[in-house]
């Protein structure tokens, strides 16, 4: 068996090296490729990813190269997590939409927008890349916004399925607390990709009792601590929403408290200069302890088990992935993106059915979904008006006059990346 990384000399990668060193069981990997422009950068990541195989006795043989069409060919999966324009392009997302008095961050809202039309092109020319080498390999997509570049693959008629690791952090959160395997802990996990609610959480598969209930009496201060909501919000919801959902529910107080402090790009760049001076020590053989606050917690384990039931191996039943509606939310159209729990193997991945939903949370995927389109239309041809009219949607923006000097801002700081500007 043969996978590339694409983006594999990301900072994130010996997260994933250590979930496929540890789990080769479950995914017998003969060959593993990482693919990424940045030689000397590559070099520093392919060095550890080598010696922590070593170390955890796998036999595979891990290749680097920045030569796509040849770190794909023969591939029978290839995961995508690459940054086009890298942290100097998501410090801009996270910096300017603010001047509006809007949300800065990189995968919502103005920033989130500016990350779709520089990432979906690029994408897209890789999958193309991909299918001429290989068009039966399965395409991961961990690259965000990882619901628009899944639906742009989709469309373009790719063998894809996007992956986030928000569900298997709160699945491993909640097993540990319970005292159970993360295998027994099914989550009733449904909306978009970072816009989803825990509507159950279920011991022993899909039909098994909810005790979400008992996590929120019990464990509910810790949890609003966590998410950064207050405690009666979760109480009234009776839900537990991602972390990504406090953009939206205390919007204007994110804004304020990001003009205080430095951007989470700036963090993480000087967490990757760190990390990648450690990378570098050949004493170094397993994954550095500051690689946790990196983000990116379970991703290995999440793609694992992914990549295991797509390519036909020992993959769990049912995960949580981004795919096709298909009728799965009636209020949506079936070419939708959505993230839910789904039975995934060699055919791709089926969404399991999910309870009606109320319309505090079936209005707002609508709402955004309707973002995504009009984003996606964008990412796809470009222009300033189709710019302007994803980021007027938005439900984070809304307003003529900021999506007006959003738009010039969003131009003029990417015009680089983009080929009609």
């Amino acid at each position: 068996m043969k996978l590339a990384v694409v983006g594999g000399g990301s900072t994130y990668t010996p997260e994933l090296i250590d979930g496929f060193a540890r789990l080769r069981e479950v995914l017998p990997i003969e060959e593993l490729v990482l693919v990424d422009p940045a030689a000397e950068r590559l070099e520093l990541v392919g060095g550890l990813a080598r010696r922590i195989f070593a170390k955890l006795g796998h036999p595979g043989r891990i290749v680097t190269t920045s030569d796509l069409d040849a770190g794909v060919e023969g591939a029978d999966a290839v995961l995508l997590q690459l940054r086009v324009g890298g942290q100097a392009a998501r410090n801009q997302d996270e910096t300017w939409p603010l001047e509006c008095g809007c949300v800065g961050q990189e995968t919502t809202g103005a920033g989130g927008l500016a990350k779709a039309l520089r990432t979906v092109p690029v994408v897209l020319d890789i999958a193309e890349r991909v299918r001429r080498t290989n068009p039966d390999a399965w395409i991961i997509d961990f690259t965000n916004p990882v619901g628009i570049v899944t639906r742009a693959l989709l469309q373009a008629g790719h063998k894809a399925v996007g992956l986030c690791n928000v569900a298997i952090g709160f699945q491993r959160r909640w097993a540990s607390a319970l005292g159970v395997t993360p295998s027994q802990v099914h989550l009733d996990h449904v909306g978009l990709n970072h816009l989803t609610w825990e509507f159950g959480v279920r011991i022993g598969g899909p039909e098994g009792e909810n005790v979400l209930p008992k996590i929120l009496a019990e464990g509910g201060d810790e949890l609003a601590d966590m998410l950064k909501l207050p405690r009666s919000v979760l109480d009234r919801l009776g839900v537990v929403p991602s972390y990504y959902l406090r953009y939206f529910y205390a919007h204007d107080e994110v804004v304020r408290e990001l003009g205080t402090k430095p951007s989470r790009a700036a963090e993480v760049a000087e967490m990757e200069r760190q990390l990648l001076a450690m990378y570098g020590d050949p004493a170094l053989d397993e994954k550095p302890e500051l690689l946790a606050k990196r983000g990116g917690a379970y991703y290995s384990e999440a793609a694992v088990d992914l990549a295991a039931s797509l390519l036909g191996g020992g993959g769990s039943p049912h995960q949580v992935v981004n795919t096709y509606n298909n009728g799965t939310l009636p209020f949506l159209p079936d070419d939708a993106v959505i993230e839910v729990q789904a039975r995934v193997g060699r055919d791709g991945a089926t969404p399991l059915a999910v309870p009606k939903l109320d319309p505090l949370y079936s209005g707002l995927i609508a709402h955004v979904t309707a973002y995504e389109d009009l984003a996606l239309e964008a990412a796809l041809h470009g222009g300033r008006d189709r710019v302007f009219k994803a980021l007027l949607s938005h439900p984070l923006i809304g307003q003529y006059d900021a999506a007006e000097g959003l738009t010039d801002r969003l131009i003029a700081h990417n015009r680089e990346h983009l080929a009609w500007a």
